[in-house]
């Protein structure tokens, strides 16, 4: 009878280095599908929105952050946005105000459950998943997934948005 191979310690994942980086869940390595053009453009056109408005909303937006769930899961996140008072960490271990994460043409929707489900176990008060191709955005909550307004994502009882117009501009 084989035997299952060792799983990686989390203490092992996190002194490693992954290209691009990896999700550590449950003593294994799940590759994230990144790396095409409207991904990555639509990722920097997202960064370039929260960061010139960090200091007057008291965030800190991040791309690429790993982000450790509990102590069997660490996920790397396209984009956090923390709050500005929040500790500083090597890896993120206070629940981000936000998390963003963006669809690529080769991710599938169950996958992409699964990531946002552990940013709301960690208690991350606003989920947001984006698809560029078409065009569409969601909230992911209690409630799980519902579709949201296509052109602006906001944070409740704050200024803090994103246009996704303007966003979208980016991979045109």
């Amino acid at each position: 009878m084989a035997t299952a191979p060792p799983l990686l310690s989390i203490e092992e994942y996190l002194r490693t280095s992954y290209h691009p980086d990896a999700d550590y869940v449950d003593g294994e390595i799940e590759e994230r599908n990144l790396g095409e053009f409207e991904h990555a453009t639509f990722q920097s056109a997202i960064n370039g929105w929260f960061w010139p408005r960090r200091q007057e909303w008291a965030i800190r937006p991040v791309t690429e952050q790993r982000i450790r769930i509990n102590s069997s899961r660490v996920r790397v996140c396209d984009i956090a946005i923390l709050r500005a008072d929040a500790p500083r960490e090597k890896v993120t271990e206070t629940a981000p105000l936000i998390c963003i994460e963006i669809m690529s043409p080769e991710d599938r929707l169950s996958r992409a459950k699964e990531v946002l489900t552990d940013y709301f176990t960690m208690g991350v008060p606003n989920i947001w998943l984006i698809d560029p191709i078409h065009r569409s955005a969601f909230t992911f909550g209690a409630k799980g997934l519902q579709e949201a307004d296509p052109t602006n994502l906001a944070v409740s009882n704050t200024p803090i948005h994103l246009d996704l117009t303007e966003a979208f501009t980016a991979i045109d």
